[in-house]
């Protein structure tokens, strides 16, 4: 938990010097990078996170994967290591992706349905939730054929259900609570 604190103030920092420099899409672009490549990559996780490897070392690797990032971010990555902090390094890149979204007044939307959309589809559920909403949508969508048709649609905190499925376990619900049959 603590990291994740960390991590944020880090974000922060690099998102006032990037908006300061006027990069702030090119780190943006960056620490999506970073943060891709260490999702993707569980060697170099491991070897961030681990003590024995020293950090000049550790620099020198990173430098080496990332050498076409933008110097502000090289600068950034390299103050990281030189804090002892490159073990968090990919929870600071996904906390900087989440300040950038909120700086952007970005909002991702998730929306899970049975088949996948169409463009048509999609465009008319951005059109919906602009509608309701005063942010610009970033669309996620997931295919769940376990709820059999409609749509669940999710932003932040608030979800919407009108999936089949959840139709059918609420009338199972309402036959359960049956009035007319006498209990025994």
């Amino acid at each position: 938990m603590r990291d994740i604190k960390v991590a944020s103030r880090y974000a922060k920092s690099l998102l006032s010097i990037a908006i300061e420099n006027n990069c702030l899409e090119e780190i943006y672009q960056d620490m999506f990078l970073i943060n891709e490549v260490c999702s993707e990559n569980r060697e170099l996780v491991t070897l961030l996170r681990n003590p024995v490897v020293r950090g000049d070392k550790k620099f020198s690797i990173l430098n080496e994967i990332f050498n076409k990032i933008n110097n502000v971010s090289k600068a950034f990555v390299k103050i990281i290591v030189a804090k002892g902090r490159e073990n968090i390094l990919m929870d600071i890149a996904d906390a900087f992706l989440e300040a950038y979204k909120k700086h952007k007044n970005i909002q991702t939307a998730f929306v899970t349905t049975a088949i996948p959309l169409t463009a048509e589809q999609k465009q008319n559920i951005k059109q919906l939730i602009k509608k309701t909403h005063n942010y610009i949508i970033e669309f996620s969508e997931i295919v769940d054929p376990e709820i059999i048709g409609g749509i669940i649609l999710r932003i932040e905190d608030k979800q919407t259900d009108e999936s089949i499925k959840r139709k059918l376990q609420n009338l199972v619900m309402e036959f359960d609570k049956n009035p007319y049959v006498k209990a025994i």
